[in-house]
């Protein structure tokens, strides 16, 4: 990153979320001395590419929570927004504080079922807490139903399958191919094969019909799912990885009008939000066509800081186009397979790229801090 910015008084960019966008933009500004504030309903970063894991492996999920204070100090604050004064240019947070902004980037990111996501408001050993609560039952239970085979619902089924071999592990999907539509098709059917070989037992082309009335991520004696095929499964454990959701409760009063159907928000070529020059959207709520992951986010916040500094240094805006497809798909620790820039990559490559710790290096890393051991 380049050298400090002289930077005139009337600067300051707050960015709404603190996901793996919203922190890499934050540290990155911090980098180039360009005044900013984060703002977070939490007080730890999640690192949820470790979620999946942090509920089988006790002792896991320390790793996965990295406190915003202790990296961001005043430059952090910890509250919810409520709402957007895009005439004023200020964000409104339910504590009453307003935020002044000369640019606004937002990093809200996505929703979904606990564990593969953790959306309580909740402090940092609360949060650690409750993944070794999901642990618990986990290690309580013969037999554990996984109900959605996207990319979170695989790797929930092969975490299972390789921290407890002796375990039983159903995973229900409605559609028969696996893992994210985008992914090449022999990446797709390798995932099948790692899931077949690991002992999982896989019901394709079914839909859980009677989910809403099921106990999800708690142990019971007997949990009898069905399905829209007629199909009777009987577990002690269910867990959901399927139903992200973008969270776009903080712009949708003030930019509803920019939203697409999914509630991300229309972005140019420079990321910038349709009709404003210093508003931005990074990671999930960036409506970009590739899949929503914490690599894209990442890629999201270089080009918008990029940008913010040349619009004060008058010099052309970055572009992002999305590229050839890279994806990877951890396995288990052991196990994974993907592609990147398009192609095809095996088991040794994931392995050493991702699945032996998930990245986490990378976040604790970026927020300046020495991850537990």
């Amino acid at each position: 990153m380049g050298s400090q910015l002289s930077v005139d008084a009337s600067v300051h960019v707050v960015i709404i979320g603190g996901g793996f966008g919203g922190i890499a933009a934050a540290s990155q500004l911090q980098s180039w001395g360009v005044p900013y504030t984060l703002v977070d309903m939490r007080d730890s970063f999640h690192h949820n590419v470790g979620a999946l894991r942090a509920s089988v492996e006790s002792g896991f999920a320390k790793k996965t929570f990295i406190s915003y204070a202790k990296t961001f100090k005043e430059c952090f604050r910890q509250d919810l927004v409520v709402g957007l004064d895009l005439e004023k240019q200020q964000v409104l947070l339910q504590g009453g504080e307003v935020l002044s902004y000369s640019h606004l980037i937002l990093a809200t990111g996505s929703s979904g079922p606990f564990p593969g996501k953790f959306t309580q408001i909740s402090n940092l050993q609360s949060a650690i807490e409750a993944y070794e609560v999901m642990v618990k039952q986990v290690q309580s239970s013969q037999h554990v139903v996984v109900v959605g085979g996207g990319a979170a619902g695989v790797e929930m089924a092969a975490e299972l399958k390789t921290e407890y071999p002796e375990k039983k592990v159903t995973l229900i999907h409605s559609k028969v191919p696996l893992a994210d539509p985008e992914l090449l098709p022999c990446v797709r059917q390798e995932v099948k094969e790692i899931l077949l070989r690991k002992g999982v037992e896989l019901l394709l082309n079914e839909r859980v019909s009677n989910l809403e009335e099921l106990p999800l991520n708690e142990y019971h004696d007997s949990i009898c799912l069905r399905t829209n095929k007629g199909t009777e499964v009987v577990a002690n454990l269910v867990i959901v990885c399927s139903g992200i959701k973008i969270n776009c409760s903080a712009y949708s009063g003030a930019l509803g009008d920019k939203m697409a159907s999914n509630g991300a928000l229309m972005v140019n070529d420079h990321l910038q939000v349709q009709g404003f020059s210093n508003i931005y959207a990074i990671g999930d709520c960036a409506d970009v066509k590739e899949p929503k992951m914490a690599y894209h986010a990442g890629l999201h916040a270089n080009v918008v800081v990029t940008n913010i500094v040349n619009s004060m240094q008058q010099k052309p805006l970055k572009t992002y186009k999305p590229g050839a497809l890279t994806f990877l798909l951890s396995m288990g620790r052991n196990d994974g397979v993907g592609q990147i820039s398009g192609f095809y990559v095996g088991r040794l490559m994931v392995r050493l790229a991702k699945s032996r710790d998930l990245l986490i290096s990378t976040s604790w890393k970026t927020m300046k801090q020495t991850a537990p051991s």
